[in-house]
């Protein structure tokens, strides 16, 4: 089995529809992704305290848009975004979608969550 990984799935699609279609509906009030919050917020090139947060991370993160997760990913997440651990088809739930609403856009803080359950 691969070496496990930390994967961070937000609640939106990549490619620039997705994004586009994401930022309209921030605009409007109805769509809404915590762990966008985090990552890059009105951002594209992402937020200074979220790579400076990574970079001193002892694990890597990687984090990707809902159409490019797995099956097994989503499954595991149950509720988008949410942060999930595993490799292959075996994935779990790290962080889940009410707990990066309650980190209020704090990297550091969702580090240290990470950290307390790998």
């Amino acid at each position: 089995m691969n070496a496990e990984q930390i994967v961070g799935i937000y609640n939106a699609d990549g490619g620039w529809r997705g994004e586009l279609r994401y930022a309209l509906g921030l605009i409007s009030g109805g769509d809404h992704c915590s762990l966008c919050d985090i990552t890059h917020g009105w951002n594209p090139l992402g937020r200074r305290g979220w790579k400076k947060a990574c970079s001193e991370a002892p694990f890597d993160i990687k984090v990707i848009h809902r159409d490019r997760a797995s099956l097994a990913q989503k499954e595991a997440a149950s509720v988008l975004p949410a942060v999930v651990a595993g490799a292959s088809d075996v994935w779990r739930v790290l962080v889940d979608a009410g707990e990066l609403d309650r980190l209020a856009g704090d990297a550091d803080a969702l580090i240290a969550l990470i950290r307390s359950r790998i």
